[in-house]
This record gives C-alpha cells, sequence and structure tokens, in this order.
C-alpha cells in the first residue's frame, strides 16, 4: 500500500490534463478549511464545558500553531514525498482530531479537546495545506498567482460548507447545541474521510521535464524578476536552507504574521462577535454571515492572487495591508451602525486575508525560485502560528476585559480593532522594504527538485 503513496507512483503520464490538479487540492482544502467555521462551536463549547471565551479559544490557536510548525518541519519531507502521501498524512491526522475531541466532549475532558482539535488536527492542517501548493506551481509555471490561488481558495471556503452544516447539525442532533457536539463532529470526519481520500487519488506531479504549451522558463524568470515593484535582481532557485537567511525572507514573514493577525481577529470570534454587535441576530444568522465572511476569503484567495500575477506582488501586498488598516479603524469608528457595513467592511478585510495566502507562495516564487518553494512556504507559515496565538489572544482578551468591566455591544472590540490598525502598519512598512535577490544573495548549494 505505502508504494501507491509514493512520488514515483504519482508522476503524470504523457497527456495527463493538469486542471485535474486543482480539484484535487481543493478537496483537501476545503476539509481542512473547516477550521474557519471553528466559532460556531465556541458558543455551545462555552456552554458544555462552562469555560470562558479565552480558554476555547486557545483550541483555535493550538491548531494555527501545530499548523505552522508541522508545515515549517513537514515541508522538505512533503517536497520529498510528493502531494499524495501528504494528503493522506493530512487526512489520518485531521479526522483523528475530530475523534479524539468528541470523545474529550463526550468525557467532558477539555484536554481532549485540545489534543484533539488543537494539535492532532492542527498537524493534519499543516500537512495538508502545503501539500499540494509546490504541486500546482509545477503544473502552473505560467501563471503562479493562479496556481496558488486556485489551491488555498479551497482553504478559505471551508467554512462556507462547514459552517451551515455544522450549525444544522448541532441542532438536528439535540435541541441544546452543547448536547450535540461530539455527533456533529463524528459525522463532519466521516465526510472529511471521504473528501480528502478522493484529492490523495486523483492527485498528480508533472514529469521532470515537462512544461505548459509555449511556456519558456527563461522568459518567465525575466518577468518574474521585473514584475512591479520588486525591483530587478535576478531570480534564482535558493534552497530553504538559503532563503531563512535572507532579510526577504524574514520581512515577508513579518508581512504574513501582521496580515494573518487581523484576518484571524476577525474570523475566528466571528459567529459571537456579530451576536454581540447586533442583539437582534440570533445564532443562525450568524452562522450565515460567517458562511459569507468565507465565501469572501476563498473569492479573495482567488481574485487578488490572479491580479497579482498582472500587476505585482508587492503592489498588492500593499493594497491588502494599506487599505485593510484603514478598513479596521472604520470598524473601531463606526460601531453599530449597520449590520450591513460591517459585515461589508469585513467581508473586504477577511478578503484581503485570503489573497494575502494565496499570493504569498508566488511571492516566495519571485523572490527564490521554484526549486524548493514549497519547503520555504512551510517555514514561512510560522507567521501564521504566531499569529494563530496573538489575534485570537487580543480579541479574547480584550473582549473578556471589556465584559468584566460591564461594557457591551461593540465596546468588547473597538480596541482590538485599533490594534490591528497597528499591526497592518507594521506589516505595510515591511512590505515596502523587501527587494529583490541582488548583491547579499546566498551562495549556490546544490539541491534537486526532491532534496530534504
Amino acid at each position: 500500500m505505502s508504494s501507491v503513496l509514493d512520488r514515483e507512483r504519482t508522476v503524470a503520464p504523457p497527456g495527463y490534463n493538469r486542471w485535474l490538479v486543482p480539484p484535487a487540492a481543493l478537496a483537501v482544502h476545503l476539509s481542512i478549511g473547516e477550521v474557519y467555521a471553528f466559532s460556531v462551536f465556541k458558543g455551545p463549547l462555552v456552554t458544555h464545558f462552562d469555560s470562558s471565551l479565552t480558554a476555547i479559544g486557545v483550541v483555535f490557536s493550538i491548531a494555527i500553531v501545530m499548523l505552522g510548525l508541522s508545515a515549517a518541519f513537514g515541508g522538505t519531507w512533503v517536497e520529498r514525498n510528493g502531494p499524495r502521501k501528504a494528503m493522506v498524512v493530512s487526512m489520518a491526522c485531521w479526522v483523528t482530531g475530530f475523534l479524539v475531541s468528541s470523545l474529550g466532549v463526550a468525557t467532558n475532558q477539555l484536554w481532549l479537546v485540545y489534543l484533539g482539535y488543537g494539535v492532532i488536527g492542527g498537524i493534519g492542517l499543516g500537512i495538508g495545506y502545503i501539500s499540494p501548493v509546490s504541486t500546482l506551481i509545477k503544473w502552473f509555471p505560467d501563471r503562479p498567482g493562479l496556481a496558488t490561488g486556485l489551491a488555498i481558495m479551497g482553504f478559505g471556503g471551508g467554512a462556507l460548507v462547514a459552517s451551515p452544516l455544522t450549525s444544522r447539525l448541532l441542532a438536528a442532533y439535540a435541541d441544546k447545541p452543547e448536547d450535540a457536539i461530539a455527533p456533529t463532529m463524528l459525522t463532519l470526519a466521516a465526510i472529511y474521510v471521504v473528501l480528502m481520500s478522493l484529492g490523495a487519488w486523483v492527485v498528480r506531479v508533472p514529469a521532470a521535464d515537462w512544461t505548459p504549451p509555449g511556456f519558456s522558463s527563461a522568459s518567465a524568470v525575466t518577468a518574474a524578476a521585473r514584475r512591479p515593484g520588486l525591483g530587478h535582481g535576478a531570480v534564482a532557485d535558493v534552497t530553504a536552507n538559503q532563503a531563512i537567511r535572507t532579510p526577504q525572507f524574514w520581512l515577508l514573514w513579518t508581512i504574513l504574521f501582521c496580515n494573518v493577525t487581523a484576518g484571524i481577529g476577525i474570523l475566528e470570534q466571528a459567529s459571537p462577535m456579530i451576536q454581540d454587535f447586533f442583539s437582534d441576530v440570533d445564532a443562525t444568522e450568524a452562522a450565515g454571515f460567517v458562511g459569507l465572511l468565507s465565501l469572501c476569503n476563498m473569492a479573495g484567495r482567488f481574485v487578488w492572487s490572479t491580479a497579482s500575477d498582472r500587476v505585482g506582488r508587492k503592489p498588492i501586498y500593499a493594497v491588502y495591508l494599506g487599505v485593510g488598516a484603514l478598513l479596521y479603524l472604520l470598524l473601531a469608528l463606526s460601531g453599530t451602525s449597520g449590520v450591513g457595513l460591517f459585515v461589508a467592511t469585513a467581508c473586504v478585510i477577511i478578503s484581503f486575508y485570503g489573497g494575502g495566502f494565496a499570493t504569498i507562495p508566488a511571492y516566495l516564487k519571485d523572490l527564490f525560485g521554484g526549486v524548493q518553494v514549497g519547503a520555504i512556504h512551510g517555514r514561512l507559515l510560522t507567521a501564521w502560528s504566531a499569529a494563530g496565538i496573538v489575534g485570537p489572544l487580543v480579541v479574547n482578551r480584550v473582549a473578556d476585559h471589556q465584559t468584566a468591566a460591564g461594557k457591551s455591544g461593540s465596546d468588547l472590540y473597538a480596541l482590538s480593532f485599533q490594534i490591528m490598525v497597528g499591526i497592518l502598519v507594521i506589516g505595510f512598512v515591511a512590505n515596502i522594504l523587501v527587494r529583490a535577490l541582488g548583491a547579499e544573495k546566498p551562495a549556490a548549494e546544490a539541491v534537486s527538485e526532491t532534496a530534504a
């Protein structure tokens, strides 16, 4: 069975249609993208465990921390073993996480939810997230922004399906949502086994000498080096070990951290936040708004990353971070002026958040080349781990503190929104400082496409 999962068994035959690969990636990313619907579980979990928002928010934070760490440490393993084996490992961890969490709920042991959804499920998130990215960039060297947008779009759209589905399952299995958490998790686990297994079976890697018809790698390198805003340095294949020794890598790390922290600030708390802002909105309507935010997250990953192929990565990140800061300021000032304004503004912020995730692999390819872009991407995702701690911590701690002070509604979040403005400004400055590799480029290091 292990031989079926080996990279050599997934090399595409001549004439293979590369457009079959994006649906395989989507099957995996739609499944693990359920993590963005975790806010639907938060209220029932708080009630079930008689706990605080901060304590339950730790589950999400652990999952995101483990996502980044597993992606960082597993990046070269994924490059070496190929996407099929990585997708199967991801599926095993993600589904096991749900099973362990449901046991924790049934036995009233919160630490098992931390272990299951957080640690084990988080490992599945990281391996699954990076598993198709490098493969899609290799299949679409002519349109890397579009390729990564297609892959990562599914992760952003996971909550679009999971949020209303989870809400309905919670209502269907019991009269009280807190009594329906365990069977809901088991049902979701069964669904994800099927979807992720199908994705793993379909995915293929291109042959070493394959290129799209009419594609010239030399012209692509020149175009990447001269893309707007990046400068005119030469693009060369840089290994993951070399990349982390450059200032460009750490500037991109800072950019991703700031963009993700700001996005998580809304996504992780979306369902209870909307209900706190607007008392006439019930849980079902709030879940619908979470689904809408997920749709914008998903659309942003495709639309903005595809646009970056034309306008350049650096200018598009200036939009994500600069305009995002202004919109967060608008949320802080507008308060409860209207649910429509709140949701519309949040949707644009979330589209930037999604676009930032989808564009970063292409940004890395522009700077460091494509030979180990998957491994470099995995190491960069440690920024997501850090943001997974900071984002929920800021929003939940501020909300808990304001609640203890007797405040309610928009007053629970105004301060955290202002903090997010400052974080996005830091990312905006870091993006300005990014330049193409020039004289500071690391010394050449021999590396093959599947090197560890």
